[in-house]
């Protein structure tokens, strides 16, 4: 364990010689860690973190930056084994911490947040929650460790530190994007980053924005870092490129929209009115220079939207933006209209509605950017700690492939349970030692709780369960944890409350959990007699994610909504980081994979991980 001292001084040009003149060595040649934090009164205060080997000369030229002139007190980290390696990574940390707990506005870029390996860094981390506890008892910080790492302002932080995949398809695109800029400035590009669930495409974007609106808004005269990962695109004639740029991110969930729009909030050189739903792009008087498209494979096409205001409105853009309401468009078109420079996030597996664009549509666009070296890839999963192995496992389990085998999946919890009600006793445990463990389920009961006390949605082994309560935060609701989210949760799928309670279930959630307990509902079945997995189109609830498309003339049979149904429960499966409980309400499917003749079966992990 490192031995580390807190050194506060007066953020003053006479304090600051002072403490640099005492006899420790430290303050002048040696690797720290500092804080700098101003005043928290009836607004936030600001707070810059940074790491140096000349804790004098870093300061003194702090003292002299017009972006700090309100702060007001220098905390020094000081530790005898202090490496830069070390250094870096407590900065990181520190930084993510900050802009988690959300009490300061960090005035730190993100351009060289790291989480690189070192020798001993296990060791030295714990010595960074110390670290913590001290500035945190020292009021810099309102909430514990857990706390902040469980919040949306944290996940969705652009002070993130990429993966070497993330940082990869970063460059590429920064590369692409101002090769772009440097043509005429009506000139268009279109480009996709394409990844599975969990590969990061939300934080990547969230970084790039914050990374642009950096290099943008940079002051030329201050100095930065020259070894940090993006330092190469902090040059002046990138500066000039963006100049009067229009920058913005269209999310279609509702509820991840609104939470981005709160870090955003809270993010020097980013506003929340950069993030707008598709249907508020489509309004827009001036297209964006640059556009990025979270999720685009939520994107609409033209179909029966989730009211009639929405319906009207889809129309009423499609004239606007093509001179008539032609079916054809979609709202991918609208990004096209409405944007020089757009990157879209896509995942063509996660399809989950018949409004959503078609599978067609999605793989026609990676072709058209692959001719124009405007695609990358994301492969490494991020988000499940059982590796991108345990998304393959999952996609072969709900297709109910014979043989399947279980993959290594190291720390991570999967079991299956027999009895719903000891999936949500384990949850419940789950969710007091580490939060975020929430019960999930496939759209397979009506609704009918809305507004009554007495009346539950899902009764399963004598377990009474209700759907989700609120359409706002429902993860962190005081009800939650006795509650089902569903996947109209998990993904954000409507996008306005519906009068008949059996359309939809409107609730939306957009970040992930520790522990999910996912119910897979009577809507998916094995056969009995041939053991083949299908929908049972009378269980499923959703009337929007079955009914036909009247706008294109599309009739969508069993085989279309068993593949929504399947990406359903892939998403529901996928949303525990650290762990996924899953139980089976039809036996035949339960008995299936019990049954199955390899290494894997639903018996063995049951007993083997009680």
């Amino acid at each position: 364990m490192t031995r580390f001292e807190i050194e506060p001084v007066s953020f003053r040009p006479d304090a600051v010689q002072r403490w640099s003149a005492a006899g420790d060595e430290r303050r002048r040649n040696w690797p720290v860690v500092y804080v700098l934090d101003g005043p928290r009164g009836a607004r936030r205060g600001s707070v810059y973190v940074g790491e140096t080997i000349s804790a004098e000369s870093r300061l003194t030229q702090h003292l002299a930056s017009q972006t700090k002139t309100g702060l007001r007190t220098a905390r020094i980290i000081l530790d005898d084994t202090f490496n830069k390696s070390v250094c870096l990574d407590l900065e990181s940390h520190l930084i993510r911490w900050f802009a988690g707990d959300g009490e300061y506005t960090v005035l730190n870029g993100n351009e060289g947040v790291a989480d690189s390996a070192y020798y001993s860094r296990e060791d030295y981390r714990e010595s960074f929650e110390e670290i913590f506890e001290q500035l945190r008892a020292d009021g810099l910080f309102e909430q514990t460790i857990p706390e902040i790492e469980n919040s949306d302002l944290f996940k969705l932080s652009p002070f993130k530190a990429l993966s070497r995949d993330q940082t990869i398809a970063a460059d590429q695109i920064l590369k692409g994007l101002f090769e772009d800029l440097e043509l005429k400035r009506d000139a268009r590009s279109m480009s996709v980053v394409e990844g599975s669930p969990g590969t990061g495409k939300t934080i990547v974007v969230i970084y790039l924005l914050k990374l642009l609106a950096e290099i943008r808004d940079w002051d030329v005269n201050e100095p930065r870092d020259s070894n940090t990962l993006f330092a190469d695109f902090f040059v002046p004639e990138n500066k000039k490129l963006l100049q009067g740029t229009r920058m913005g991110m269209v999310v279609p969930q509702q509820s991840l929209r609104r939470s981005i729009q709160k870090v955003f909030k809270k993010t020097p050189n980013l506003h929340p009115n950069m993030v707008l739903s598709p249907f508020d792009l489509g309004k827009v008087a001036d297209p964006f220079d640059i556009l990025f498209v979270d999720e685009a494979h939520r994107l609409n096409q033209r179909a029966n939207q989730p009211s009639g205001v929405l319906n009207k409105d889809f129309g009423e853009i499609n004239a606007r933006l093509f001179g008539a309401d032609d079916s054809r468009y979609t709202q991918l078109d609208w990004v096209r209209a409405q944007s020089r420079h757009s990157i879209c996030m896509l995942d063509v597996n996660q399809t989950v509605r018949p409004a959503d664009l078609p599978r067609e549509t999605m793989l026609a666009l990676v072709e058209e950017v692959r001719g124009d070296e405007r695609h990358y890839p994301l492969m490494t999963q991020m988000r499940v700690k059982a590796g991108s192995d345990y998304i393959g496992f999952v996609q072969r389990l709900l297709r109910g492939e014979k043989g399947l085998t279980l993959p290594d999946l190291g720390e991570y919890e999967l079991r299956f349970f027999d009895d719903v009600g000891e999936m949500r006793a384990a949850i419940r445990e789950r969710d007091a030692e580490v939060g975020l463990s929430r019960m999930v389920a496939g759209y397979a009961w009506d609704w009918v709780s809305k507004g009554k006390t007495d009346v539950y949605d899902i009764e399963l082994d004598g377990e009474r369960m209700r759907w989700n309560s609120t359409d706002k935060d429902w993860i962190n609701s005081p009800n939650s944890l006795e509650e089902v989210g569903s996947i109209h949760t998990e993904q954000g799928l409507s996008l306005i409350h519906i009068s008949e309670p059996t359309r939809s279930i409107h609730t939306v959630l957009g970040y992930d959990l520790n522990y999910a307990g996912v119910i897979i509902g009577p809507d998916l079945k094995a056969d009995p007699e041939t053991g083949e997995v299908r929908a049972d189109r009378a269980a499923y609830r959703d009337k929007k994610g079955k009914e036909g498309n009247k706008a294109l003339g599309k009739t969508y049979g069993d085989a279309e909504l068993l593949e929504y149904i399947r990406n359903i429960y892939s998403v529901l499966m996928t949303r525990g980081m650290r762990g996924t409980y899953v139980y089976i309400c039809d036996e035949r499917l339960r008995q299936l994979l019990e049954e199955s003749d390899s290494n894997f079966n639903l018996r063995s992990i049951l007993l083997r991980r009680q």
